[in-house]
């Protein structure tokens, strides 16, 4: 009942910027946290960025001090900038959020994936 969905991804040159966003949308009652994750080929899925309802970041030790997250609460939309890109951070790159929908008279807990964006910068 809760959908996410990304854009945004592209090929970039190293040094280069992005900026993806992540669209949730459905019977939405309340968000609490969204965060960005990123899966390169062969390794496994990490955590990029999240921000909870009330602001607060955290950052993977990679990313620091080059994205920020952000999110518009009014539009359910969660943003990443990234800045100085590197071969590196080629990957696909998924939204994630939980939070409680409400739909057929009830509330329900939603703990929702998107389908990812590329993200490809060549080195």
């Amino acid at each position: 009942q809760v959908q996410l969905v990304e854009s945004g991804g592209a090929l970039v040159q190293a040094g280069g910027s992005l900026r993806l966003s992540c669209a949730a949308s459905g019977s939405i009652f309340s968000i609490n946290d969204m965060g960005w994750y990123r899966q390169a080929p062969g390794k496994q899925r990490e955590l990029v960025a999240v921000i909870t309802s009330g602001g607060s970041t955290n950052y993977a030790d990679s990313v620091k001090g080059r994205f920020t997250i952000s999110r518009d609460n009014a539009k359910n939309t969660v943003y990443l900038q990234m800045n100085s890109l590197k071969p590196e951070d080629t990957a696909v790159y998924c939204c994630n959020a939980d939070g409680l929908a409400y739909y057929s008279g009830q509330y329900h807990a939603f703990d929702t994936w998107g389908q990812g964006t590329q993200v490809t910068v060549p080195s």
